[in-house]
């Protein structure tokens, strides 16, 4: 059998995927079920909007419910950092970009627990990459669609 990815990820986003799988088997599913069952009693099935919208419904909640279930099964929990100099995954890097000298941080996490806008980027992502393994004082250049991007590592909490 194939290798199956692993989806990296804190204990925190872990529980978070198993409280949104719990809600759509069991809160989510009755309503669906219900929405399925009135607009049944509405008549000729053929011509039921109502209806179609709400297998619609069902087909996309089968399916989210499938790709939760995906997560848990591959998911590999970061508990630790562990102690280096570098930067590896959960680290909180400060980087100075040297084209505009803007200093920014972020953190990098598990592709499914990347947030752009709140500072929390992919391992996965050009950027996050570029980052892994480096240490306070390397430069890094970063292949991205507006050319190549080049940072200074300042500081990393581990």
């Amino acid at each position: 059998m194939a290798n199956e990815v692993k989806f990296k990820m804190s204990q925190a986003k872990l529980d978070e995927i198993k409280a949104e799988l719990e809600y759509l088997q069991t809160v989510r599913e009755k309503e669906v079920s219900e929405l399925i069952k009135e607009a049944r009693s509405f008549g000729d099935l053929s011509e039921n909007s109502e209806y179609d919208e709400a297998k619609t419904e069902q087909g996309k909640l089968y399916s989210k419910i499938a790709e939760l279930k995906n997560l848990l099964e591959n998911a590999e929990v970061i508990e630790k950092i562990p102690v280096t100099d570098a930067v590896v995954l959960g680290s909180r890097v400060t980087v100075k970009s040297l084209d505009d000298d803007s200093i920014e941080t972020y953190q990098i996490v598990g592709s499914h627990e990347a947030n752009p806008i709140q500072g929390r980027i992919s391992d996965d992502s050009p950027f996050g990459r570029g980052l892994i393994g480096h240490k306070v004082g390397e430069t890094i250049t970063v292949d991205a669609p507006a050319g190549k991007l080049k940072y200074e590592i300042l500081k990393i909490e581990n």
